[in-house]
């Protein structure tokens, strides 16, 4: 009987959900709500002060496809460092602003992308939004209103007795209005909160509330394993209703692990043209090779690869076949060799310590057909 040739389906990208209508800002070149793909960010962890490690983590988040980031500002050496930092950056800065308003007349004075401003702890922050207001708008600068569970106004906290979603979002609002009083609505919101199911609940009524978009983010969500858990089941939550416009994933880790972890939640939700992936089983009491091992020296060995390739790695002739047939890329393991598919049909059998050898070299040839993926759907 001559086998039938299944192939692989091109099916296209569709969104979860409808995305929420909400206005748009630029920040920089990056386009941000109004429907603009959703974008990655990061903050650096150096001294701004330092322009010369903050330039060099900048680019490394470049490189590892951060669309926007942010850069703290707590002194004066850091606010004179702003204006060479934004100026060779190449992606967008943010300046973080904390206590002192002075620093973001700095930030908009040195040409920096836009300004984020927490208002629950920048001293008599509501006397000068009509300054800050104008200095931004003569300068075309937005401002993200950065609302944050740990330093919520005291006002608030009072009236409510904890960060809660209400809280958070009530906070948001009003600043907001005092800049729509002077007539300023380049704007963008965040209200960030360390429980997931809070920070749900507030962007949820947030979104409900307004349509400025939204920066989504679960704030100091722990090392990375708990934060990308943490922040995968609240993005998930809130992307997948349409809510959301740009994420930062906090971890306590290298700022280059918040990007690969972000691009990652939108790539899993197709609101990210995806690039490797990498599809292995989680073995069992069928599987006749070292999954774990054989994974792993896969996925290292075609690290950085920019082609949108699905790769399967499986390890037993039950699931196996299936699995690798339905990838672009794929082996079934057993019996001391692998089986190998292209685009659904079997292309080799080789032993197996040739399987991750062969597996490299036929995604190299795929990369050389398909071509680079583009950074976002």
């Amino acid at each position: 009987m001559t086998a039938v040739p299944l192939g692989v389906p091109e099916v296209p990208a569709r969104p979860v959900a409808p995305r929420r209508q909400s206005r748009q800002i630029h920040v920089g070149p990056v386009a941000v709500g109004g429907g603009a793909p959703v974008s990655v960010q990061s903050m650096t962890t150096t001294r701004t002060s330092d322009i010369g490690a903050t330039l060099q983590q900048i680019a490394e988040l470049t490189a590892s496809g951060c669309q926007i980031v942010r850069v703290a500002c707590p002194t004066q050496d850091d606010a004179d460092a702003l204006a060479t930092i934004a100026r060779k950056s190449q992606i967008p800065v943010i300046a973080d602003i904390h206590f002192q308003p002075k620093y973001v007349f700095a930030a908009v004075e040195a040409g920096c992308a836009a300004v984020r401003v927490n208002p629950g702890n920048i001293k008599k922050f509501d006397d000068q939004v009509k300054e800050i207001a104008r200095a931004a708008r003569d300068h075309g600068t937005p401002i993200r209103i950065g609302v944050n569970a740990g330093s919520l106004d005291r006002r608030l906290l009072q009236k409510y007795g904890k960060a809660t979603p209400e809280a958070l979002v009530e906070s948001a609002l009003w600043e907001a209005s005092l800049f729509e009083e002077h007539g300023f609505r380049d704007i963008k919101i965040s209200v960030k909160h360390n429980d997931p199911v809070v920070m749900i609940e507030a962007y949820r009524q947030l979104a409900e509330a307004c349509d400025y978009p939204l920066h989504l983010g679960v704030t100091e969500a722990g090392p990375a394993f708990q934060g990308t858990i943490k922040s995968a089941v609240a993005f998930g939550a809130l992307l997948s209703r349409g809510i959301g416009d740009t994420i930062r994933v906090s971890l306590s880790a290298p700022p280059v692990e918040e990007v690969k972890v972000g691009i990652q939640i939108l790539q899993s939700l197709g609101l990210r043209q995806r690039r490797l992936e990498i599809v292995s089983c989680p073995s069992c009491g069928r599987a006749q090779v070292d999954v774990y091992k054989l994974a792993e020296e896969v996925t290292a060995g075609l690290d950085g690869m920019e082609v949108p390739l699905r790769v399967a790695v499986m390890g037993c002739v039950v699931n196996g076949p299936g699995e690798a047939r339905e990838a672009d890329l794929g082996v079934a393991s057993g019996n001391g060799k692998g089986q190998i598919f292209v685009k659904g049909e079997v292309v080799k059998t080789v032993p197996e310590s040739k399987i991750v050898q062969t597996l490299i070299e036929e995604a190299l040839k795929l990369a050389e057909r398909t071509g680079p993926a583009d950074h976002v759907s």
